[in-house]
């Protein structure tokens, strides 16, 4: 909570209640329990607003997959990778692309290159 630790915040709080003493001190203690519960209120009133606006689709969605923290960079550019994979084969042929055959042996996929000068792929003479 606002990078403070428990040891400071403990501090604060003595300092608060030396500085406004104790005769003042029920009446602030009061007013932040209201602060509190009328900001609980407040959430509460949002989440069954958003709720009822956005209905089934909102209870649909996984927040939790959404999570910033779960962001796994390599997963990603695996998944983006392997979209490849589930291309038809003569589609990415015709765009002179290399053609994928899966290995009986494995499984796996491999990647063969077209033959150079082939048709439909591209070729620089320039090229080191």
């Amino acid at each position: 909570m606002f990078g403070i630790n428990g040891g400071e915040l403990l501090v604060l709080l003595v300092v608060a209640a030396v500085v406004i003493g104790p005769e003042r001190l029920p009446g602030y203690a009061e007013q932040l329990g209201q602060w509190v519960r009328r900001a609980r209120q407040f959430v509460q009133d949002t989440k069954q607003r958003v709720d009822e606006e956005l209905g089934e689709e909102a209870r649909s969605v996984d927040w939790a997959s959404l999570d910033p923290r779960k962001y796994d960079p390599r997963r990603i550019v695996r998944e983006a990778l392997l979209d490849d994979v589930t291309k038809p084969v003569s589609a990415m042929a015709g765009a002179g692309a290399a053609v994928r055959d899966p290995s009986p042996a494995t499984g796996d996929w491999r990647r063969s290159p077209a033959p150079v000068g082939a048709p439909g792929t591209p070729f620089d003479d320039e090229a080191t």
